[in-house]
């Protein structure tokens, strides 16, 4: 099968759909509109479809029908498409853009739902040669809600009976190479997200007399001030970690002169490995904890976990690549040298199941910027150009994958 000679010929219905789910987005873990939107359009295809409990997924299995298909323990891979948009209001002079005010698909997961829409349509057709079974995860909620962990609770991996071998998603980017270049890495690809929220106590007073107080506002500082040498010089810079404090409460502006009770700060932390972010939590705890107990302050810690680093499988990846370079030419696939500083929650698939994050290159520019805009801006665009592509190394992964894996049967 090349699946890329097949979504050459879809390109005009997977730009007419993105497009159409571009002017609608939803955030959050419950996506109505868009989840009906998503089965519709399988519902023609013969597979066997569920819907979330807690949120408003979609997965759907393929079942192969190959005589190369083992006559038990099929094999089964697993692709995944986040559906959300987020709480951006978009600034683009589009045809097609957002129709609703403070909601916008700036991330791109309106093109990753449409390319994995299009493989769907590819390998249903193909049905005949695949060599197991393909689960198909429409996810909600990757934006800061965690809704792979949702849809992993409620049974995605073992949707087709038995739990999956191998589990790809794919997602667009604004700004990082080449339009319509592919790349990945084997290992950590994208780093945890933690947050880091602190409650500095002290006692108020008046600044005439500061020593008559226990000042929150110069002790906060102090920890600030004492995070960054706290990462450069506990951790390997070879796997490190970025504390960075975004926001910081305290006093009052119509008040200069007095010194507030207590001071807030928060601050998001990123890591690239279980051992750093372990280690991490546990230290600022005592960090901070000394440095309230220096100035006869107390201080409250609360560490609020995100997403874990996304970690790829090394066989997976370099299947990636080679699957990438069999449709696309070998220039279209780069190796990454390091990771990225965002997160994702896809690393929850990637915990339980061995597979691999393949990043697409889909920026677009708009008159008056020189450079894309990043992933998030209302600004970002993303070129249609990309989707027969991102369809096709979809739908190839899983007809390949199943076929090596259905060999490899006993």
């Amino acid at each position: 099968m090349d699946a890329h000679t097949i979504t050459l010929g879809l390109a005009p219905e997977l730009i007419a759909l993105r497009r159409e789910l571009h002017q609608h987005p939803e955030v959050g873990l419950h996506l109505p509109q868009t989840q009906a939107r998503v089965l519709q359009e399988l519902a023609d295809l013969g597979l066997e479809i569920t819907t979330g409990t807690a949120l408003s997924s979609v997965t759907a299995v393929l079942r192969g029908t190959s005589p190369l298909r083992p006559a038990t323990d099929a094999p089964a891979v697993l692709l995944r498409a986040d559906m959300d948009g987020l709480s951006v209001h978009e600034d683009n002079d589009l045809s097609y853009r957002s129709k609703f005010d403070g909601k916008m698909h700036a991330c791109g997961h309106d093109l990753h739902t449409t390319m994995l829409i299009g493989a769907a349509k590819v390998l249903a057709a193909h049905r005949d040669e695949l060599a197991g079974d393909v689960v198909l995860m429409f996810q909600p909620g990757e934006e800061l809600h965690d809704g792979a962990a949702v849809m992993v609770k409620e049974g995605v991996l073992e949707a087709a009976g038995r739990r999956v071998d191998a589990a790809f998603a794919m997602h667009v980017f604004s700004d990082r190479r080449e339009l319509g270049t592919f790349s990945s890495r084997p290992g950590t690809i994208m780093s945890a997200a933690d947050t880091l929220n602190v409650r500095v106590v002290g006692r108020g007073g008046h600044s005439s007399a500061p020593y008559r107080a226990v000042d929150p506002v110069t002790i906060a500082a102090e920890m600030i001030v004492a995070l960054q040498n706290f990462v450069t010089r506990r951790f390997d810079v070879f796997d490190p970690v970025i504390i960075g404090v975004g926001a910081i409460a305290g006093g009052d502006m119509a008040a200069p002169n007095a010194i507030p009770e207590s001071v807030r700060f928060s601050a998001s932390v990123r890591s690239w490995s279980a051992e750093s972010q372990e280690k991490w939590q546990a230290g600022v705890r005592t960090l901070l904890a000394g440095i309230a107990a220096g100035h006869q302050a107390s201080v409250e810690v609360d560490v609020v976990e995100g997403y874990p680093a996304t970690i790829t499988d090394h066989n997976e990846t370099a299947f990636v690549a080679q699957t990438a370079a069999k449709l696309f030419g070998a220039s279209r696939y780069v190796n990454m040298a390091n990771p990225l500083s965002c997160s994702e929650d896809f690393s929850r698939v990637l915990a339980e199941v061995p597979g691999s994050f393949v990043v697409l290159s889909a920026g677009d520019i708009a008159d008056g910027d020189e450079t894309p805009p990043d992933n998030h801006s209302p600004r970002v665009l993303f070129d249609d150009s990309v989707l027969p592509d991102g369809a096709a190394l979809y739908a190839q992964l899983a007809f390949d994958r199943l076929a090596q894996l259905a060999e490899h049967r006993p």
